[in-house]
């Protein structure tokens, strides 16, 4: 690539970062012009693309530009001292197109309206409301498992392999579109990461490749989390970008899904969240509200929790912390805790709709 070539991606590489701080300021053009418009059709061009090949081709293309960036960096090493400038700018420039490529594909999703501006609830609620809530999700989640496990002191096994819950995400998706439209999910992208052994490790049950628009699940985790962790990463795919709303549109498809097992998966994701949040308002009420749930509930909350202990280690936290600052700096100021938000959505949005 010619110099000024090089240094036109740079200097474009800066107008890209100044319109994005100024696009964090106009949530409605976004909303409109972009994720329900340029977005939408991108989205399926990609999921038509690549979602019929039955691996991942964006765990391939992150592997391909592995090996590239190392081979160039060894090649090119002598230049950092003998040829600074032009190195810098061989540098500029690609971050400059990998940046462009990185938002036009899916990142500008970040900036769109809050969710819950576009269902028109509330984004705050009471204790009362939150407990009340509970105790319903309580009831519901109890009578599933009752009928799953016929004894309330097991937990639930998924009867279906972790490819059979993959194809039936898209079921969910295909009753929630009833009432919402726009949450159509098709054509279907969701695969086991090549990466899975890694992504354990590093802590990520799974991740969207926003070049490929492919959903990644983490293949090791234990089967009962694998429904909401597929809706969840296809919520990303819809172009939800806040964690704390794609858990919520995540469940909200596991819960309509046709199957009873997949009901279970999101009415008892919903709760752990509930749960989660009573206890860090007030330990006491938690400790009496969680006596009502199901031993066997509590148990496939306890195999979730056995298995993400089993493969921790000194570098997770770190792997952590940086996903924390990624999500910050983009438009997610709460970082990791914004995930606690989703108990907000569940709260007001089941306020006036039948649990």
């Amino acid at each position: 690539m010619r110099k000024n070539k090089k240094l036109a991606l740079v200097i474009f590489f800066g107008i890209q970062i100044i319109l994005i701080s100024i696009l964090k300021h106009y949530p409605e053009f976004v909303e409109q012009f972009y994720s329900n418009g340029l977005y939408v059709f991108l989205s399926k061009l990609m999921r038509y693309a690549f979602g019929w090949i039955p691996f991942s081709m964006g765990d391939i293309l992150y592997t391909l530009a592995g090996i590239y960036i190392i081979r160039w960096l060894l090649i090119n090493r002598k230049r950092i001292l003998k040829d600074t400038l032009n190195w810098l700018l061989d540098i500029g420039a690609t971050l400059s197109i990998a940046y462009f490529a990185f938002h036009i594909l899916w990142a500008f999703n970040y900036y769109r309206l809050p969710l819950n501006q576009s269902l028109n609830i509330d984004a705050d609620y009471t204790s009362e409301q939150l407990v009340s809530f509970t105790k319903k999700l309580i009831q519901k989640s109890n009578s599933l498992h009752k009928e799953l496990a016929k004894n309330d002191t097991l937990k639930v096994d998924m009867p279906y392999s972790k490819a059979e819950i993959i194809d039936k995400v898209k079921d969910g998706y295909e009753a929630l579109s009833e009432t919402y439209p726009h949450l159509k999910y098709k054509p279907s992208s969701i695969k086991k990461s090549i990466y899975s052994i890694p992504l354990t490790y590093m802590g990520f049950s799974g991740y969207l490749n926003p070049f490929t628009n492919e959903a990644q699940v983490d293949g090791m985790i234990p089967t009962y989390k694998f429904p909401t962790t597929a809706s969840h990463e296809a919520a990303h795919q819809l172009g939800y970008a806040a964690e704390n709303e794609a858990n919520f549109i995540g469940s909200l498809a596991a819960i309509h899904n046709k199957d009873i097992y997949f009901k279970y998966s999101g009415y008892t994701f919903a709760l752990q969240h509930c749960l989660a949040e009573i206890f860090r308002r007030d330990p006491n009420v938690y400790n009496a509200i969680v006596l009502t749930v199901n031993k066997g509930i509590l148990k496939n909350y306890q195999e979730v929790r056995d298995f993400w202990v089993s493969y921790e280690n000194p570098i997770e936290p770190l792997f952590a912390s940086t996903f924390d600052n990624f999500l910050k700096a983009n438009n997610q100021s709460a970082g990791m805790r914004s995930y606690s938000y989703v108990v907000a959505l569940l709260v007001n949005y089941y306020d006036n709709q039948p649990l």
